[in-house]
């Protein structure tokens, strides 16, 4: 995942877009599927960068057993 480093180089911030972008990649590749719990992510986000996502879910209200659909529900489709 994209980081963006704050007061030390240990110290990761990730906004909900960002989740959500590098989520729709692992989605277009075929890494994960939309119908898959939310907490799969962990096996592709690096352990140090977890914790970090798991706090930006929380703060936007996101379960980690909610589906990963939920959470890029506002993609939009060019095919609908």
């Amino acid at each position: 995942m994209s980081t963006n480093t704050l007061a030390s180089p240990n110290t990761f911030h990730f906004s909900i877009n960002m989740i959500q972008e590098e989520v729709r990649q692992l989605i277009e590749t075929g890494i994960v599927s939309r119908h898959q719990p939310i907490y799969i992510l962990w096996k592709y986000i690096p352990a140090r960068e977890w914790l970090c996502v798991e706090e930006e879910l929380e703060r936007s209200n996101y379960l980690l057993r909610d589906r990963i659909g939920d959470l890029i529900a506002s993609q939009k489709w060019d095919n609908d």
